[in-house]
């Protein structure tokens, strides 16, 4: 498996963030081909002092290659462009390769 991670630094308004990223973000990211599974959250905290980031997004693809042809498609271009339009502090975008095992 092959993860997606988007963390978001605090936006200018965090109210419109939670409102557009769910009304209208959410939607395209429901359709965006080749994603397994994905996740997010508003509840961001560091273990100890402030969090450096308001929001994060996790999206699980079958391999790198996968993760690649789902970004570079029209309807991944789209959700890049999306950003935009909520994501007023940025976005940090990271990827790896799951390496896992039971405890």
């Amino acid at each position: 498996m092959h993860k997606l991670v988007v963390l978001y630094p605090e936006p200018a308004d965090p109210d419109h963030f939670r409102d557009y990223y769910v009304t209208n973000h959410l939607p395209l990211v429901m359709n965006w081909p080749g994603l397994l599974a994905w996740r997010y959250s508003f509840d961001v905290a560091a273990t100890e002092g402030e969090a450096s980031y308001f929001a994060v997004f996790e999206g699980d693809f079958a391999d790198a290659a996968a993760m690649a042809a789902a970004r570079a498609s029209a309807h991944g271009q789209r959700l890049a462009a999306d950003v935009a339009n909520y994501a007023t502090g940025g976005a940090v975008v990271i990827h790896y390769p799951v390496q896992g095992g039971t405890g």
